[in-house]
């Protein structure tokens, strides 16, 4: 009896399956489409051949067009036939209704509620296996490609230049704008169609040239571009309206700052001057933070370039001499940016008009009387390096001997501001490292170690760079020799009598005659044992001739036996020393 329930229970739930499945509500998708406006018009387009043609939005910002709803039965016969007859896409395919959002055509309709209609074909019902639907949408182009081509013909000059300006901002096109549509243009024109999932015929067609040309205009308009005349600056140019504003001047900048979170600036530059006043600026404009160190750069006789990129901003400056006056811009933007932006800056170039007769006085203030600082530069912050140190040259060939104490985490090392270097050897538990700059120098001067046992209680100078990047020559700081060993009996290391600051470690300390008895390390003074300011290290004479010797470096060896006066002494420390930075 059991047995016999679970039978007729079985058949049951398999016949109101079977009925489920029957009257499941699905469609026939035939496309989908990126834009809310191209869907409309494909919509339209299928009206002209369907009755029950409806849109949806679905998932990932498309716009489905779908014929519908039938049954699962009905769609499957609906589909072979319409495809056989070549009525609609081939790769047309069954679609369930719940993938389907808010319906946009016909407009106020709620087909995903409806009930399923019948075949739209004339066929009748033919129970086949569902085909699995393709990865891709499927596409009916609004026109032939001989229909595309006569519309083509019809188009302006401005339009068909326009067409390649879009193909150039989507990354496909970088011939000339010039409205010709010669082979670069037809394959950019393919490029493009293929990338959007069409026919890669390198005809467009009406509404593709509308999404094209659509898409571009849109990623432009909200930076609301239009032409700004700064009569204080002398200068007209387009800019991106809506994203900056003026804020304030600082000659020989004019700020435009940002109106919003995505950041984006404008400087202009106007300034009385000549070619040297053109390449001055083009080495200043590089010492800013608003022009980032990796990037191309092209300095004319008349004009120059800078790009710059980092992980947090990109820009692009431009400057020209015109009528005795040096006038430009930067264009500042966060990398994500960089597609719009770089488009921005090349057209705010090509806008740039300087206006004659009108130029920022040099010594303009600032409109709201803003206090100096040494690290700005009328109102931009000057390029500081992370961390600078002491070193210097122990050889003709520019060679500097430094500390380790400077290469932690730093992606470059300059000698100076300018001069890149590369760690050639280094000893951390000496805390020694040797630099060989990447342009070669010719030193004033170089270091003459002390041959002898230095005497105790003699009186030292160290010549560092104490305040690292704030003054230009080093400060000359004197003390006495305490020991020739460290607290715990070290033979490598010196003990001074004499107070520092970080940015002198890694200076050379010099004896009464000028020669060199050791180099300044960093003070460590981590744990719990603090030492007094006073009390500090030196890598002693022997420990430094066995790391050059290692190195390949032959130390020179002093022979003076005269004491030089403290004006000699600090000549030579201004010609022996360098300041060494670290940047990130």
């Amino acid at each position: 009896m059991k047995t016999i329930l679970r039978l007729i229970l079985t058949f049951v739930f398999f016949a109101i399956a079977l009925t489920a499945r029957a009257q499941e509500t699905v469609w026939v998708q035939l496309e989908a489409v990126r834009t809310l406006s191209l869907g409309q018009d494909r919509a339209r387009a299928y009206a002209n051949a369907f009755q029950n043609i409806n849109g949806f939005r679905a998932p990932g910002g498309w716009y489905a067009i779908a014929l519908g709803p039938y049954t699962r039965e009905t769609a499957n016969a609906e589909l072979q036939t319409l495809k056989r007859s070549g009525l609609i896409p081939v790769d047309s395919y069954i679609a369930l209704g719940d993938q389907y959002r808010q319906q946009f055509w016909p407009v106020g309709a709620n087909a995903l509620n409806a009930a399923p209609v019948p075949p739209q074909a004339g066929t009748a019902v033919v129970a086949t296996p569902l085909d699995q639907a393709p990865l891709q949408p499927a596409f009916v182009p609004d026109e032939t490609p001989r229909e595309a081509r006569a519309s083509e013909r019809r188009l302006v000059a401005e339009e068909r230049r326009a067409l390649q300006e879009a193909l150039q901002w989507e990354g496909v096109y970088s011939a000339a704008i010039d409205g010709a549509f010669g082979p670069g243009t037809r394959r950019a024109m393919a490029d493009w169609q293929a990338a959007q999932g069409y026919d890669a015929t390198g005809i467009l067609t009406t509404a593709q040239r509308a999404e094209l040309i659509d898409g571009y205009r849109d990623a432009f308009a909200e930076l609301g571009l239009a032409s700004v005349r700064d009569d204080a600056a002398g200068i007209e140019m387009i800019l991106p309206a809506r994203k900056v504003r003026h804020d304030r001047t600082e000659a020989p900048f004019v700020h435009y700052d940002a109106t919003d979170d995505d950041g984006v600036r404008v400087v202009l530059i106007s300034q009385t001057g000549d070619e040297a006043t053109l390449f001055g600026l083009y080495d200043i404009m590089q010492t800013l933070e608003i022009v980032p160190m990796n990037g191309p750069r092209e300095r004319k006789k008349r004009s120059f370039v800078l790009s710059g990129q980092s992980a947090d901003i990109h820009s692009y400056t431009y400057a020209q001499l015109s009528d005795g006056a040096v006038k430009g811009f930067t264009l500042i933007w966060k990398p994500e940016d960089q597609k719009v932006m770089a488009r921005v800056s090349a057209m705010m170039q090509e806008s740039f008009t300087p206006l004659k007769g009108a130029v920022l006085p040099d010594t303009a203030l600032s409109d709201d009387g803003a206090s100096q600082r040494i690290d700005l530069l009328a109102g931009l912050e000057i390029r500081r390096p992370e961390r600078s140190r002491s070193g210097f040259f122990v050889n003709g060939d520019g060679l500097v001997l430094t500390t380790t104490d400077l290469l932690s985490e730093c992606r470059r090392l300059t000698i100076g501001d300018e001069i890149e270097a590369d760690i050639t050897a280094r000893d951390d538990v000496l805390g020694l490292a040797l630099l060989t700059p990447r342009t070669q120098l010719t030193p004033i001067a170089v270091a003459e170690f002390q041959a002898s046992v230095p005497r105790l209680k003699s009186e030292v100078a160290l010549a560092g760079f104490s305040y690292e990047d704030v003054l230009d020559l080093p400060i000359v700081t004197y003390g006495t020799l305490e020991d020739i060993r460290g607290l715990q009996g070290e033979d490598f290391v010196e003990r001074l009598a004499l107070s520092t600051l970080p940015g002198d470690a890694g200076g050379p300390v010099f004896d009464g005659t000028g020669a060199v008895l050791g180099m300044l390390l960093a003070r460590s003074d981590t744990g719990t044992r603090k030492l007094p300011p006073e009390v500090n290290f030196a890598v002693d004479v022997p420990a430094i001739a066995d790391f050059l010797g290692a190195a390949g470096l032959s130390p020179r060896a002093s022979d003076g036996a005269s004491p030089i006066d403290p004006e000699d002494l600090t000549t030579l420390a201004g010609d022996l020393t360098v300041r060494v930075s670290c940047w990130n």
